[in-house]
Parts: structure tokens; sequence; C-alpha cells
């Protein structure tokens, strides 16, 4: 990526108070010139921006200005995580040690590393407690191990290799579930006792790991939690794996005090639990887990933000996976100060994601103006969006939108451009290569016999992709083979899509 491309990302990511942090008594100078072009013109070109800005600073380089702006806003970035995450603040201070250390400030040195040791220990952070660990005796013997005996000496030795036991434990696990979530993905849901057996040596090195070991920490537990409930999910023992999905709930909310701030991470967790409800279509087990979103009621405006956002969208599934678009509209109306106000203070990517299920909500409903209306803000910014992998399924669903109002003209240099893409990787999913041919046939002149032929053809490929592990991962976001349906048998998509939840 581009510099000047990843910069436009940058600003375009920055929260109010990250922007309002880093404007704070700036003079203009070419850089904050820069910034405010970008800040101001959202949906600006390269090309664009260069020009803006070279009218307005006409001796100044765009490229020297583009990289000084780049690592400036990293720079305000990392100031501001120091006092938010507790990751930030530890090793931002292991490197203030290093200084002080450097300066033959020893004393100092030393104070900053027991302090960060102590902290480290406190939060569990045990990457950060090693390199402290380890930094103090590299300076110990650098000043000739002053007044320390010993057995002081091989304490410190223990307690490192302490440290290197739950970090071992901690990789050991994290590389079975990395495995565990790798063959879900593409080996599947459990269909049969040999492909339960396909799993099983992961499930007996996570028993062994758990049995051989006395390390017991918070990042151990959330990980066999994580495995356990994941695995149990894949081979349909429901009932268990929410009980597992409860309890790696539980783990975070007695541990608070590991919490980053903001909570990113139990964020993430639930939505993965949530996640994966939706993927079994278990909706009524998902509103405990919705309620539990709800439960966080501080940190900052931009964090309640997407917090709403999340609570939105999984009280919006259940009802858009059944074709439910009127339901759909009222939840949006009633969120629409939650959602539509708020939508600019999210990432881009969440943007796509949200603007997405609120064209899907339109195009249930045959309000297409509306639809392509919603979509256009992503379409136009497509090179802000491009490497997203939401990306392509937001021009497929662009695509069902031109079809539905007869634009057949974008149609056909929409579907091509798409096409040269797919070339270009390794395995697209099957469902865009039917799609792109669907939406290139003349359908709509099709006489009633003609549509039945093509419906005997097209009927066991739509099911075979339905019943793909790969195509799912696609299908989640909108059922494509449900709108193909509905296209060539005349039925409503909403009855489509209801009569596969019967």
């Amino acid at each position: 990526m581009l510099k000047a491309d990843a910069l436009v990302l940058l600003v375009s990511s920055l929260s109010k108070t990250e922007k309002k942090t880093f404007r704070k008594n700036r003079k203009t100078t070419d850089y904050i010139v820069l910034y405010d072009i970008i800040e101001k013109e959202k949906n600006i070109s390269l090309q664009d921006l260069k020009t803006k800005f070279e009218e307005r600073r006409k001796n100044a380089n765009f490229n020297i200005a583009v990289s000084y702006l780049y690592k400036l806003l990293l720079n305000n970035l990392l100031s501001l995580r120091e006092n938010q995450d507790n990751h930030y603040f530890l090793f931002l201070n292991i490197l203030k040690a290093k200084i002080l250390f450097e300066k033959a400030l020893y004393e100092e040195a030393f104070d900053m590393l027991k302090y960060i040791k102590e902290k480290a220990a406190r939060m569990e952070n045990y990457y950060a407690l090693l390199y402290a660990s380890r930094l103090e005796l590299e300076y110990l013997l650098f000043v000739n191990l002053p007044n320390i005996s010993e057995t002081e000496l091989l304490n410190l030795h223990f307690k490192v290799n302490e440290v290197l036991k739950n970090i071992r434990r901690i990789n050991e696990q994290s590389s079975l579930f990395e495995l565990l979530k790798h063959r879900i993905i593409y080996k599947g849901n459990i269909r049969s006792k040999k492909q339960k057996n396909s799993l099983i040596d992961l499930v007996i090195s996570e028993i062994s790991i758990i049995n051989s070991s006395s390390v017991d920490n918070f990042e151990t537990k959330k990980l066999h939690q994580l495995f356990q409930s994941n695995y149990l999910i894949h081979v349909g023992d429901y009932k268990s794996a929410i009980h597992s999905y409860h309890e790696l709930n539980q783990l975070f909310e007695i541990n608070k005090h590991l919490w980053t701030n903001p909570p990113f991470y139990y964020l993430y967790v639930l939505e993965g639990i949530l996640d994966n409800l939706r993927s079994i279509k278990n909706y009524e087990k998902m509103t405990y887990f919705i309620e539990q979103l709800k439960n966080i009621r501080y940190y900052s405006s931009e964090f309640q933000a997407n917090v709403k956002i999340l609570i939105f969208l999984y009280e919006l599934f259940p009802l858009l996976d059944k074709g439910d678009f009127k339901s759909s509209e009222q939840l949006l109306k009633q969120n629409n100060d939650a959602v539509l106000t708020k939508l600019n203070e999210l990432n881009l990517a969440r943007q796509a994601e949200v603007s997405l299920y609120i064209t899907l909500i339109y195009i249930g409903l045959h309000n297409f103006k509306t639809a392509r209306k919603t979509l256009k803000n992503i379409m136009i910014r497509g090179k802000s969006f491009y490497d997203f992998p939401l990306y392509r399924t937001i021009r497929l669903v662009n695509l069902i939108i031109q079809y539905e109002i007869g634009n057949e003209d974008v149609i056909r240099f929409e579907s091509r451009s798409i096409k040269r893409e797919l070339e270009k990787i390794e395995k697209a999913y099957q469902v865009e290569h039917l799609m792109l041919n669907f939406l290139n046939k003349p359908i709509k002149g099709m006489l009633p016999h003609q549509k039945e032929k093509m419906w005997k053809k097209i009927e066991p490929e739509l099911q075979n992709i339905r019943n793909d592990i790969y195509e799912k991962q696609l299908l989640k976001y909108f059922d494509f083979t449900a709108w193909m349906e509905s296209i060539i048998c005349k039925i409503p998509l909403q009855e489509v899509l209801g009569c596969r939840f019967q």
C-alpha cells in the first residue's frame, strides 16, 4: 500500500478524541495543511489530494509531508495508548528504563524495572515481565552484580524460568486453538464420527497441557474456554458449548482489572460468541450475550458507538436472516441515533459492514432507490475499502441493485472488473462465479418453461453451495442462493428465506 493511501485510511480511522488531541495547539505547517485537507475531504482521491496540497503549499514536497504526517500520527496514537492500555504502558516504560540506564542513571533504571515487573505480574503480561526481568539481569551484570548474593541471583533466574513456563503454556494452547480454527474453517462442521476423530489429536493435546501444568492464569483459562467452546459448537454439542461460552464471559467479568481501556478484546470475544451462535442459528441464546454488551456502559464515546452498533447488528441478524424485512426496518428506525448518526465514528471496515446490512434491508423491501443510496458512499470510496474481504460481497450486492433497477451497462462493466480480480486470487467462492454469470443472463425476458428448465439445472448447484463450509463464509453475509431462487421462481425473497427456518 502506498504511504499516501495508508495516510488517508489512518486519518479516516481516527476517533474524535484522537483528532482533537492531534490538532490541538498546532500551527499551520505543511503537514497540518495536508491533514486538514484529508480530514475535510473524506472521499478525496490521491491525485486530488496532491493537487490541493500543492496549490496551498507552493514550495512544499508532497511525499515528505505525507511521510512526516504519517509518522507523527502514529507517535501521537502511541502516546494516547500509553494511558489507555497496560501493554503499551509497560513496553514504553521498558524503553524509558533503557534510556535511563544508557544515561548512567542506574538506580533510577533499576527502580523503573522493579515497578514494571510488579505491574506486569499484576496484569499477567508475561512478555513484558520476561523482557523487564532479563533486562534487569543484563544491567546487573553490566555493573558487576553489586550487593547481590548468589541465592538472590538464583531466585531471579528461577522467576524468569517460571515466566518462560507461563509463556510456553500460553503459546502451546494458542497453537492448538489456531489449528482447531483452521480445521473448522477449511473442513467444516462435524457430520460423522470419522470427521470428529480428525480433531481428537487436538483435544488430547489440549487436555494433556491442562493436566501436566500447574500454571493457572487468565490467559490460559481464556484459551481453554475458547478452544472448548469452538470444538463443542462444531461437533454439535450446542448445550455444552453455550455453557462454555457463559464460563468464558464470567472469566472476563471477574477479571475486569485485566481489561484494557477500552476493553476491545472483551468486545471481540463477545462478538465472536455471537457470531458463532448466529452461524448455528441459535438466536435465542444470543440474547444473553447481547445483554452483556448492553452492560458495558463506560469508556469513550467512540467505543460506546462500536458497542451500540454491535447490539444493533446482532438484534438485526435474526430478523434479516429469516427474511423479516419489515421488522428489520422498524429496528433500524428505533436505532437511528445509535447507528446512522454514529456511522462516521466507526472504522472503515465496520462502516462497510453496517452499510451492507442496511442496504440488504431495503433490498428486501424492494426499496432499491434507498438501497442504492445507502451503498453509494462505499462504492464511491472503493479504494479505501478495496483490501477488506467484505468489499467483494458489497460489489455483488450492488450488482443486485443494478439488476433490479435494470441498469445492464453497469452490470456488464462491473462484472468484467470483478471477474478480472477473481482470476488473480487462488480460490474464489463458487457463488461469486455463479452470481456473475446469472446477472448477465436475460432472465427477465424468459418464458415460464425456460425459467423452469433453468431452475432444474441450477437448483442442485445452489444446494451444493449452501452445504459447502467454504461457501457458507460468504453466504453468512447474504444468502445469494436465496435471491437467485426468488428471481427464477418469482417468489418474494422474504418467503424463500423464511422457508429455510421453518
